[in-house]
């Protein structure tokens, strides 16, 4: 891979890539790989989990999992989770540096890694994850138009929860805040989340 594109640059330029191990926390980790096509109009990977799944069925997510104990790194974690559900290997995923870590509605401590990878993948699915896969232009989420703030009610309180509604798919939780975080550094959308992500909903 070349010279990375303005949008790749300006997203490799303004997160944080430390590589720490991971912090400590009373809640459960977890990490996602976010994937960005290496070209001038990056695309990022999405994923329909399976419904049978117990958290989160039928949800658009990005590849990702539990931290093991072996793991040192949440960039090992969300290595590891993206070739064992989607087959992307290691050698093709190149950081471009990592988001704070978003608490979701079931109590994980999900940390976002953000990565280039080839914009041609030779992808293969674990059905027991996710039931398809798509990309998305990441452009996409910067669309004002595309993206809401509804009223929801978590563990017993309402809070305004950001989701994008592309079509048929209603992107919605962390993983909407995760493309919203990145449409606002990479095309300063602006867009308005109204919640600290780093504490329990």
């Amino acid at each position: 891979m070349g010279l990375l594109s303005p949008i790749l640059q300006t997203l490799e330029n303004s997160l944080v890539l430390n590589g720490l191990v991971w912090d400590h926390s009373d809640l459960p980790q977890a990490a996602v790989l976010v994937m960005l096509s290496d070209e001038a109009e990056p695309r990022v990977l999405l994923g329909r989990r399976a419904k049978h799944l117990k958290n989160h069925p039928g949800e658009i997510a990005f590849p990702g999992g539990k931290r093991e104990p072996e793991d040192l790194t949440p960039w090992v974690t969300a290595r590891r989770e993206a070739w064992e559900e989607v087959g992307v290997r290691e050698e093709l995923v190149h950081a471009l540096g990592e988001l704070s870590p978003l608490v979701t509605r079931t109590g994980f401590e999900v940390h976002p890694c953000i990565a280039r990878v080839p914009a041609q993948l030779e992808l293969k699915i674990d059905y027991g994850e996710f039931d398809s896969l798509f990309t998305q232009p990441l452009s996409c989420f910067a669309d004002v138009d595309l993206f809401r703030l509804e009223r929801m009610q978590v563990n017993g309180a309402e809070r305004m929860v950001p989701h994008y509604q592309m079509n048929d798919d209603n992107i919605w939780g962390v993983t909407a805040a995760v493309l919203a975080m990145m449409a606002n550094i990479a095309y300063d959308a602006g867009l308005d989340l109204q919640r600290d992500w780093n504490t329990r909903p």
